[in-house]
């Protein structure tokens, strides 16, 4: 036969473990709010734009054709702006500590859809330095791509600004403890439901009739301390009334 549980049940199960429940969901939060303040390293981002169009026009009819083409070429661009003859030279400018395998991880290219405008966005634990690549790396762009492709169609549209309080991008100290204290909340309730699982004694009556098929004759309550000094209490009361009312 399938043993089902009940709603009652399941509330009786959390009700008994609702300490270790909520000590697994204060803890979880307490560490996650830990580790993003005092551990994670806070990392900020700057973006600089440019735009991919021709300089100069011969005439003022607008080409949509050479603007569907500057919207092509800019998937080609995003590469070029990614790799190693570009990042060499902006580690060699900015003096910069890291491999061009390690700064292009720090670099995101993106432009939206059919749209001409490309945004270069550095990452980086100092603001400053953030600022600095991403105004280089497109400084460099425009200089090279020239020489590379031959053609001359990038405009710088807004460089990245150090703004006086950046605020970091991440850690998210909100978002992490929220995350925590559902991952602990949750982890609460399965160690919960685990721990009554494992839990083979016998407590009721229903316990002794299923697990040994026995019936039961009687039962033996469990009397408090408190209880026993009641029933004293009241026993002498009744005595001394009684021996007041034989006196009397």
């Amino acid at each position: 036969m399938e043993e089902t549980i009940s709603i009652k049940e399941i509330m009786e199960v959390l009700k008994k473990r609702l300490g270790l429940i909520f000590l697994l969901t204060i803890g979880a939060a307490l560490i996650s709010g830990l580790v993003t303040y005092f551990l994670l390293t806070p990392t900020y981002q700057s973006s600089s734009q440019f735009i991919v169009n021709q300089k100069t026009a011969e005439t003022d009819r607008v080409d949509y054709n050479e603007i569907r083409s500057n919207v092509e070429i800019i998937n080609t661009y995003n590469v070029v702006i990614r790799s190693p003859r570009i990042l060499d030279k902006v580690i060699d400018e900015l003096d910069l500590t890291l491999s061009a395998g390690a700064l292009k991880n720090k670099i995101n290219v993106g432009s939206e859809q059919s749209s001409q405008v490309v945004t270069v966005t550095a990452t980086d634990p100092d603001p400053a330095t953030a600022v600095a690549i991403a105004n280089k790396t497109v400084e460099i762009f425009q200089e090279d791509i020239d020489d590379l492709m031959n053609v001359d169609n990038v405009n710088i549209l807004s460089e990245a600004e150090l703004s006086a309080n950046p605020s970091p991008v991440s850690p998210k100290p909100t978002l992490n403890i929220a995350i925590a204290l559902v991952v602990g909340a949750m982890a609460g309730v399965g160690l919960a439901f685990l721990l009554e699982y494992l839990d083979n004694t016998v407590k009721t009556e229903q316990d002794v009739e299923q697990k040994l098929g026995l019936p039961v004759i009687g039962t033996v309550s469990h009397i408090k301390e408190t209880d026993v000094a009641s029933v004293q209490y009241q026993s002498t009361a009744i005595r001394k009334r009684e021996r007041g009312n034989f006196s009397g």
